[in-house]
């Protein structure tokens, strides 16, 4: 397929966002065009060295994936049952709503030391799947921000 090009970056599924690394496949005259444009010495010798190393273990980096999903998934699950919309979602996060001041609720979760977005539609956040932990902090402070502890 010539004209198909495939980018992934290493952020979410290897855990190295900081990394800011990613890889493409294409056909080989896209990859030799690329080339042209790319700019010389645009990955450090420490950045290349990370990624050999992930790749070595990429067994283990990517089985967080499925523990992700779960976690994602049980979370989707908690907040329609306490009355949220939800918007599916395949991603590391999920959009829920709908809040009337949905700047009250982003700031009651912040002065609570949850960190959360206040992005997409109207009335509604965004929270990024963390750890069991992180996700349990997470659905306690939402109750009490919204009144329904």
């Amino acid at each position: 397929y010539p004209n198909v090009i495939m980018s992934r970056t290493m952020s979410k599924a290897f855990a190295m966002a900081g990394v800011r690394l990613g890889y493409l496949a294409a056909h080989p005259a896209v990859v030799d065009a690329l080339q042209l444009v790319r700019l010389p010495y645009h990955l450090s010798t420490v950045t290349q060295a990370v990624a050999l190393t992930a790749l070595r273990y990429a067994d283990e980096l990517l089985s967080a994936v499925a523990t992700l999903r779960a976690e994602r998934d049980a979370l989707v699950d908690w907040l329609r049952a306490h009355g949220f919309e939800v918007a599916d979602s395949d991603a590391n996060f999920v959009l829920f709503g709908r809040f009337p001041d949905r700047s009250a609720v982003f700031q009651h979760l912040l002065d609570q030391g949850v960190l959360i977005r206040e992005v997409g539609p109207p009335e509604w956040l965004r929270v990024t799947v963390g750890t069991p932990e992180e996700m349990a902090i997470f659905r306690e402070a939402l109750l009490t921000a919204t009144g329904r502890a």
